[in-house]
C-alpha cells in the first residue's frame, strides 16, 4: 500500500468534513467526486447547488452525497458575520465589510465554516493565490497557540528511494516564508518535525540545509543556519535535529559519515529545512520532476485550524491527496 493510501485509510477511519470553496474549478469538482467515492471525507461545496450539480452532470461526476451551501441563502450567515466582526474588530472591520467578504469571497466563507466547527478543514488554492488563502485563514483562524509563525511544506514521496523514511520526506519551507531569519527558520524546523511525526507516524530526523557542512564555508547565510540550529536545539531538545549540512551530507549515510562523523543526524534526515524559499521551492520541483516524486502541498502548519493551500498547477488527484492529509490533520486537532 502506497503512503498516500495509508493516509486515506486513516482518513476513512474517522471521517472529517472538508469544505471546498473553489467550485467554479472543474478539478475541485472532480476531487470532490473522488473523495466521496473513496469515502475519505464528508464534503461541503460552496455555491449554488443547482449550478454545481449541472456542471457535475456534464462531466459525469456524482456529488449527491456532498453538502451544498450558498452564502447568500445560508441561515447562519448573520452569525458568521458577527463572529468575523468580533475577531477583527480591533482592526476596524465593519459589519458591512465582513458581510461583503463572506458573501463575495468563498475563501472567507469557507474559513468561517471551519472556525464555527461546521467544517473540520478547508482545501483551496487551485484558482486562488497562496496569499489569498492564507489571508482569509489568518484573519479568521489566527495562528496555533504553540506556533510562532505560519509556514508551509511539501510532503515528498520519492519512488524507489532508500533515503529518508523509505523515500518519504518533508521539504520546508517550500511554499510561503520568503527569507526566514534564524528564529523563524528554527520555528519552521520545529513545526516541520511535528508535522512529519503526525502525518508519517515515524520519528522526525531534521537536517538544517546549507551550502556548507559543519563550517566548510563561511558566509552570513551559513551563520543564519548555524544560529537557527542552535535556537531549535535549545527550544526543542527532544527533536533529533542538527546542521548545518549540505544536502548529500544530510541524506546519504556514507557522505554524512565522511563530512560530519560526529553527528547522528548526518545521512539519516527525513525532514529537510531549506535556508530560504528559493532553495526550498526549487528543490521540491527538481525532485518532483526529475525523480517523478509525488509532491503534496504546500501543506500549511501553524494556522489555528486545518486549512491547506494548493499549487495552481495541481491535478484533481493532487487535491484528493491534500483532502486526505487535511482530514488527518483535523483528526489530530481534535485530540
Amino acid at each position: 500500500m502506497g503512503f498516500i493510501q495509508i493516509i486515506k485509510e486513516k482518513a476513512r477511519a474517522n471521517l472529517q468534513t472538508i469544505v471546498l470553496p473553489e467550485t467554479s474549478d472543474l478539478r475541485t469538482l472532480q476531487a470532490a467526486h473522488s473523495a466521496l467515492q473513496e469515502k475519505i471525507a464528508k464534503i461541503i461545496l460552496i455555491g449554488e447547488e443547482a449550478e454545481i450539480k449541472q456542471r457535475a452532470k456534464e462531466h459525469n461526476l456524482q456529488l449527491d452525497e456532498a453538502e451544498f451551501i450558498n452564502p447568500a441563502s445560508c441561515d447562519m450567515l448573520e452569525s458568521y458575520v458577527e463572529l468575523f466582526v468580533k475577531l477583527r474588530a480591533h482592526k476596524g472591520l465593519s459589519e458591512k465589510s465582513a458581510r461583503a467578504l463572506l458573501l463575495e469571497n468563498p475563501l472567507y466563507f469557507g474559513v468561517a465554516l471551519v472556525k464555527s466547527k461546521k467544517a473540520n478543514g478547508m482545501v483551496a488554492g487551485a484558482i486562488n493565490s497562496t496569499a489569498d488563502v492564507l489571508r482569509a485563514s489568518l484573519q479568521i483562524l489566527g495562528t496555533k497557540k504553540d506556533s510562532k509563525l505560519v509556514s508551509a511544506f511539501f510532503l515528498m514521496i520519492v519512488p524507489q528511494c532508500d533515503y529518508g523514511e523509505n523515500g518519504i520526506f518533508i521539504f520546508a519551507d517550500s511554499g510561503l516564508v520568503q527569507n526566514p531569519n534564524a528564529q523563524e527558520l528554527a520555528s519552521i524546523a520545529i513545526d516541520s518535525a511535528k508535522s512529519f511525526e503526525a502525518l508519517v507516524g515515524k520519528k522526525a530526523v531534521v537536517a538544517m540545509l546549507s551550502h556548507s557542512t559543519k563550517g566548510s564555508a563561511k558566509h552570513p547565510d551559513v551563520e543564519k543556519v548555524i544560529e537557527a540550529t542552535r535556537i531549535a536545539k535549545a527550544e526543542a531538545p527532544e527533536i533529533a535535529l542538527d546542521g548545518e549540512f549540505q544536502l548529500d551530507a544530510a541524506i546519504v549515510p556514507s557522505v554524512g559519515k565522511s563530512k560530519a562523523p560526529d553527528s547522528p543526524i548526518a545521512g539519516n534526515a527525513n525532514v529537510l529545512v531549506f535556508p530560504d524559499l528559493d532553495a526550498g521551492n526549487i528543490g521540491y520541483k527538481l525532485v518532483q520532476r526529475l525523480a517523478k516524486a509525488e509532491a503534496y502541498g504546500p501543506i500549511t502548519q501553524g494556522i489555528g485550524g486545518a486549512v491547506n493551500d494548493l499549487s495552481r498547477g495541481c491535478s484533481s488527484e493532487d487535491i484528493v491527496g491534500v483532502i486526505a492529509i487535511t482530514a488527518l490533520q483535523a483528526q489530530q486537532n481534535k485530540e
